[in-house]
């Protein structure tokens, strides 16, 4: 969601393409002959997903494929404007630069209107809640926030508070407080450079997702984190899933049996405590 990105896109767009992309991601029958998954991922997305296949997203997809007899092919993307090209992206298109779709994607919210605007989809298989989470450094936030933003917002009047540039956290604090809040918001690229810039006394406090939270501060001692309630924040918390064609309901009843499987005995767990990530089961 970067401001150069937006440009090029948005440039690019006008360009007329040859032709449609052809589809690469098959039904159930045709993955199993072929015996790899090809799964979706966010890039530079830690600690969901990183360079290498790595991460907890990757991880997860890994243990799916195996479950079902396959290998696991993790391919990265690059995020664009919102969800709805995200999906047209990874799961029923495919880039126009010319990146194919993926047979299945990580990290989709589970959300009804996020399903409903997208008809070529099938979303399904929470695997995580994500929740909106306050790291502070407790010399400079000594309380813990709680009551109504008006109250426990207050101290961000007088204290630098930061958050990744374009996110709920960035939304929520612009806009309460009637914007009271505003001069004291520091905006970051990611959440881990508004970690470091709070290990660094920029901010006093850092506001985003938690599992993000968690590995970026990974280290840092002196801070405390916590999830705090807000009234006038409608939504703090997601479940996060995966989608696949709409025409793929055998594929997704697959992989929801085999996540099933992976909750049940524990491995979807362990795949967050290996990341130093606590897991939020549904």
């Amino acid at each position: 969601m970067k401001n150069n990105r937006r440009l090029l896109l948005k440039a690019l767009a006008s360009v007329p393409m040859a032709a449609a992309l052809p589809a690469l991601a098959d039904g159930l029958e045709t993955i199993r002959q072929r015996g790899r998954l090809r799964v979706a991922v966010y890039n530079d997305f830690p600690p969901y997903s990183m360079a290498g296949g790595k991460g907890i997203d990757a991880d997860v997809a890994r243990a799916i494929a195996v479950k079902l007899g396959l290998t696991a092919e993790v391919v990265g993307y690059n995020a664009d404007e919102d969800m709805n090209d995200d999906l047209r992206n990874m799961v029923w298109k495919g880039h126009y630069l010319g990146t194919q779709p993926s047979d299945v994607m990580m990290h989709v919210p589970v959300d009804e209107y996020l399903a409903r605007s997208n008809d070529k989809v099938r979303i399904f298989g929470a695997y995580h809640v994500e929740t909106l989470a306050l790291a502070r450094n407790p010399e400079r936030v000594p309380k813990p926030l709680s009551g109504s933003a008006a109250v426990a917002l207050e101290i961000f009047t007088r204290e630098k508070i930061g958050v990744e540039t374009a996110s709920l956290a960035d939304s929520f604090l612009l806009g309460v407080l009637n914007g009271r809040l505003r001069e004291n918001v520091v905006h970051y690229k990611t959440v881990a450079e508004a970690a470091k810039g709070m290990a660094d006394g920029k901010v006093a406090a850092v506001l985003a997702p938690r599992a993000e939270l968690e590995a970026a501060t990974k280290g840092q001692g002196n801070l405390i984190l916590e999830s705090p309630k807000f009234a006038e924040l409608k939504v703090d918390s997601w479940p996060l899933g995966m989608a696949v064609k709409v025409e793929d309901q055998a594929l997704a009843e697959a992989i929801g049996g085999a996540l099933a499987s992976l909750r049940n005995d524990g491995t979807i767990a362990d795949i967050f405590r290996r990341h130093g990530v606590s897991h939020q089961a549904i």
